[in-house]
């Protein structure tokens, strides 16, 4: 059994294209807040990490330039890839991280990037793109913000993360966004997008704590300026009259 936390920040030298450092700040800064001693490994281009290695792993948002070489990157694994999701890993992905989960991201030009095909999901360019505020409910971490910039529509057979209360979603069509599968979360919600939803960071650590077999409470923190400033960004920004 482990006594810390292990987590991957994949590529963040190409996809890190919405702050999604922010993402890991958060994570490490409320696992030591508990006392849970934390390690990252911020994997750069072209190295390929065993998933075994990792409690939870962190896939950020980018260009389709640099998407397109993480995924000749990762296919490499993607035996190991499945394998690891499927007994439960923790995998965050946002924005271009979560087209990456999927079979293919087509591109504007036609073209199909292949993605891990970890999901039933595929996703196609498309136009206008997809901009603004949104907010979500989730059965997971509650009402879940923050503001969207895609051009993909992507779709797929599983369970959401959350209904759009505000916003485009997946593909502007279906009222839903996001993916949640087993511990997999795929959002195009980003901005960072932990700092803002504290109980989804939480959400997180506790399926990597117990994926570690660190079982453990989260006790509550000092979270009364983040409320306060999801209180405001809610009634200035997505219930506006």
């Amino acid at each position: 059994m482990t006594n810390v936390l292990t987590i991957a920040h994949l590529y963040p030298d190409l996809l890190n294209l919405y702050a999604d450092s922010g993402n890991i700040k958060t994570l490490v800064k409320r696992a030591q807040w508990r006392g849970i001693e934390v390690t990252v490994d911020f994997i750069p281009r072209d190295v390929q990490p065993d998933p075994a290695d990792y409690h939870l792993v962190l896939l950020g948002g980018g260009s389709d330039r640099e998407q397109e070489l993480v995924a000749q990157t990762l296919l490499q694994k993607q035996t190991e890839w499945k394998a690891a999701v499927e007994n439960g890993l923790p995998l965050l992905a946002v924005c271009g991280g979560y087209q990456l989960l999927g079979e293919y991201y087509q591109l504007p030009d036609g073209r199909k990037v292949e993605g891990l095909s970890l999901l039933n999901l595929v996703t196609e360019a498309s136009s206008p793109r997809l901009i603004g505020n949104i907010a979500i409910e989730t059965e997971i971490a509650g009402t879940v913000m923050g503001f969207e910039n895609h051009s993909g529509r992507t779709t797929h057979s599983h369970m959401p993360l959350g209904s759009v209360e505000k916003g485009n979603g997946n593909n502007g069509s279906d009222g839903m966004e996001g993916v949640l599968y087993h511990n997999v979360v795929g959002t195009y919600i980003h901005g960072p997008l932990l700092p803002k939803n504290p109980l989804l960071a939480d959400e997180m650590l506790k399926r990597a704590l117990e994926y570690a077999g660190m079982n453990r409470e989260l006790e509550p923190l000092a979270d009364q300026l983040e409320g306060a400033a999801r209180d405001a960004f809610l009634s200035r920004r997505i219930r506006e009259a």
